[in-house]
């Protein structure tokens, strides 16, 4: 399975497409709640979710005083952006 240009939008993507982007990041996807990923770096972790209209992401404990920092990111953004903001970190 081939991805699309990186500058397509994200909703552009079949779901497979997305899931396999996914897991070529790292993330590793819930076994109970499907549309939920998680993924792991040196320095942050971060729960993402792939609702409706976006991505959800939720960097775990990254902000001050050990907050979590929630940011969403609309299908109609490329992948290529998508995936710079995502796994940029917080």
């Amino acid at each position: 399975m081939s991805f699309l240009p990186s500058d397509a939008p994200l909703y552009n993507h079949t779901l497979p497409q997305i899931e396999r982007w996914l897991k070529d990041q790292g993330c590793q996807q819930d076994e109970a709640f499907l549309h939920c990923w998680r993924v792991e770096r040196p320095h942050w972790q971060a729960e993402l979710s792939l609702d409706v209209e976006q991505i959800t992401v939720r960097y775990i404990q990254a902000g001050e005083n050990g907050q979590d920092i929630q940011r969403s990111f609309k299908y109609s953004l490329s992948r290529e952006d998508i995936e710079q903001a995502v796994f940029s970190g917080p």
